[in-house]
């Protein structure tokens, strides 16, 4: 195996200006079995979700849940509700529009009609920056850049935080502008249609992008007549009012009116607990985490982690706590740059085989199985099991982390050979002119890999 795959790396062309890292170790011992500047640090991109996700089943535990309250400091007299109505978001990335029905219709059930006071949305469980260190900003715009509050909301259950999905459909002909959807479909959005409907034979791109600062997502290009409809998933600007905005619709659905205003700021100490709504556990988070790797769980993982541990859900305090359970793997955090949850950040630095003795020592854990069955499986036609492998990699065992930024692809994970061996490995590919082409490279090595044995 380490001669074909030494061949392979000094011959494939993909490569040529760029870093390609492999660790391989035994499964069984931990022994390493081939490495190639496995002690190189590179960019991890979203491998660097198998570091969050072990440190926050170490942590939180695979049980852990978070929360959204409805409180208030004031009364119910007959159909009245006098006083404040608090929306408190504790980090819950898991929220859809249903669960506001939800909260609106419970509301209704204890005879409330009218808000005497303000609907107040409090996202300050988490500290207010929004982005993470070393993310660019061409990224924050689409929905694996989302910016993070502890208030948020979902558009579907991909659980995909602070972010709406634009729908574009073609016109019935040439000519005619496309029809243009957000969901869910709330003011708080604005479409600016500048897009064309063209004819099927002619090339057509569409273009969706959202004017940065503001919510006023632009629709520009061309759609063929003949195309099915084009869904993109763009993040808003500010989540928190986003989601009052979507609150709100919930609460005029349900009949209930108020007399104040709407607006953000702090739930007092002293309010009383209307109504709780408990996540999914964290045991079933890590499926859309890891399999659809999603970035703002990354990041709401790495804040939890600070406000439970430290009293701060900030990134600074969250990765200091999960700096602080890395090494419980046995892993060298000094050795490493870790500036987010998610691998977002061009600033995170990591050795492949800091990864691979991750991915070893994590298997005596009593919540191994639940890290296991959140990768990718390769192959498998079914996306809540393949996830971002569904369509790489068919006939071969391999389960393992995908990872992808510019410039950046990154593989590691668990496989077995033609002849039964059990392997651990780690390949992370730096400075491609075209990171598509480094998931051609891993799933090339993975076939040597695996036919070598």
């Amino acid at each position: 195996m380490m001669k074909r795959l030494d061949q392979y790396i000094t011959n494939q062309s993909k490569l040529s200006g760029a870093m390609i890292g492999i660790n391989i170790r035994s499964r069984e011992t931990g022994d390493v079995l081939y490495n190639h500047m496995g002690k190189n640090r590179f960019r991890p991109a979203s491998n660097m979700k198998l570091l969050t996700a072990a440190a926050a089943l170490s942590v939180l535990g695979q049980d852990y849940k978070f929360s959204t309250e409805l409180r208030t400091n004031g009364s119910v007299n007959k159909k009245t509700l006098t006083g404040n109505l608090y929306l408190k978001g504790k980090g819950d990335p898991t929220l859809l529009p249903a669960n506001f029905g939800k909260f609106a219709a419970k509301l209704r059930e204890q005879g409330i009609r009218l808000i005497e006071g303000d609907i107040i949305g409090d996202d300050t469980w988490y500290d207010a920056v929004r982005l993470s260190q070393g993310l660019s900003w061409s990224d924050e715009q689409y929905d694996y850049g989302a910016q993070v509050s502890a208030l948020t909301i979902s558009p579907t259950d991909d659980y995909v935080a602070g972010t709406v999905v634009v729908e574009v459909t073609p016109g019935a002909k040439a000519g005619e502008q496309p029809a243009v959807r957000v969901s869910p479909a709330v003011d708080y959005v604005e479409i600016s249609n500048e897009a064309m409907t063209v004819d099927g034979e002619k090339e057509a791109e569409l273009i969706i992008e959202r004017e940065h600062g503001t919510n006023r997502m632009i629709v520009k290009g061309t759609i063929a007549v003949t195309a099915e409809t084009e869904q993109e998933g763009m993040s808003v600007w500010d989540p928190t009012l986003y989601s009052l905005s979507v609150f709100q619709q919930a609460m005029s659905g349900a009949g209930i009116s108020w007399t104040g205003s709407v607006k953000t700021g702090k739930t007092p100490d002293d309010t009383a607990l209307l109504l709780s709504e408990p996540s999914m556990p964290l045991k079933e988070l890590l499926v859309p985490f890891m399999k659809q790797s999603n970035n703002g769980h990354g990041e709401m993982l790495i804040k939890e982690m600070g406000k439970a541990v430290l009293g701060e859900g900030s990134w600074e305090q969250g990765l200091e706590v999960m700096k602080a359970a890395l090494p419980k793997f046995q892993l060298n955090t000094e050795t490493m740059s870790l500036k987010d949850g998610s691998g977002i950040s061009h600033f995170n630095l990591i050795p492949p085989s800091e990864i691979s003795k991750l991915l070893y020592h994590v298997q005596r854990e009593e919540w191994f199985p639940v890290f296991l069955e959140s990768l990718p499986v390769a192959g498998h036609a079914d996306r809540i099991i393949g996830g971002t492998l569904q369509d790489r990699m068919h006939g071969l065992h391999v389960q393992a982390k995908t990872g992808t930024i510019h410039a950046v692809s990154t593989l590691s994970g668990y496989t077995e050979t033609k002849t039964g061996e059990q392997l651990i490995f780690s390949i992370m590919i730096n400075n491609l002119l075209d990171e598509e082409e480094g998931k051609d490279i891993e799933d090339e090595l993975l076939e040597i890999i695996v036919n070598a044995g």
